[in-house]
C-alpha cells in the first residue's frame, strides 16, 4: 500500500467520523503494515513545552515517551525543522536507542510551513530499510496528518488536502 492508498483509506475513516486520536492511530497502523522493514511505527505529538510526547505507536514499547527538542534523532529532527534518514543508527552520536535490534530511523515531520505538530518515526532492525519510496510514502501521509491537526485545531473535524 502507497501512500495515496493510505491517504485515501484515513480520508474514509474521517468521512466516516472517526475522531482525530482515531486518525492518528489508524495512520499509524497502515504505514506499520505497509512495509515489512518498518519495525517500529509511532508518532510523537510536539507540545508547546518544547517536548514530544509519544503518541500511538505499533512495535515493542519504548522509554522514550518524552523526547526534548535538541534530543536523539526525533528531537534534532525538530530542532532542525527537518526530516531525518538513518541509514545506520551506530553512525549516529545522537541515537537514543529504543530497541538493541533498532539499524536504521526515519522521522518525518508533521508540519504546515514553520509549525511543527509531531513527528511521524519509524525504526528498522535492517541497515538502510528507507529507500526514496519509503520516504515519499511517510512524507505523504504526514502531509495528511498535517491538515488533519491544522483543521483539529481551528475546531473543526480533521479533513486531507487529497
Amino acid at each position: 500500500m502507497n501512500g495515496e492508498e493510505i491517504c485515501r483509506k484515513l480520508e474514509a475513516s474521517r468521512a466516516e467520523g472517526a475522531r482525530f486520536e482515531r486518525l492518528l492511530a489508524l495512520a499509524v497502523e497502515l504505514l506499520h503494515q505497509s512495509n515489512s522493514r518498518f519495525h517500529w511505527t509511532g508518532i510523537y505529538e510536539l507540545f508547546p513545552d518544547n517536548v514530544l510526547r509519544l503518541g500511538p505507536f505499533i512495535g515493542a514499547p519504548t522509554d522514550h515517551v518524552f523526547i526534548a527538542v535538541g534530543r536523539g534523532i526525533c528531537g534534532t529532527a525538530v530542532a532542525e525543522q527537518r526530516n531525518i534518514n538513518v541509514p545506520d543508527v551506530t553512525q549516529a552520536p545522537n541515537y537514543l536507542a529504543c530497541s538493541t535490534q533498532t539499524r536504521s530511523e526515519l522521522v518525518v515531520l508533521i508540519r504546515r510551513g514553520a509549525k511543527i505538530f509531531g513527528q511521524i518515526d519509524i525504526d528498522s532492525h535492517e541497515l538502510d530499510a528507507f529507500d526514496g519510496e519509503a520516504v515519499a510514502q511517510v512524507e505523504r501521509v504526514a502531509d495528511f496528518l498535517a491538515d488533519a491537526y491544522e483543521n483539529a485545531a481551528h475546531g473543526g473535524s480533521p479533513k486531507s488536502s487529497a
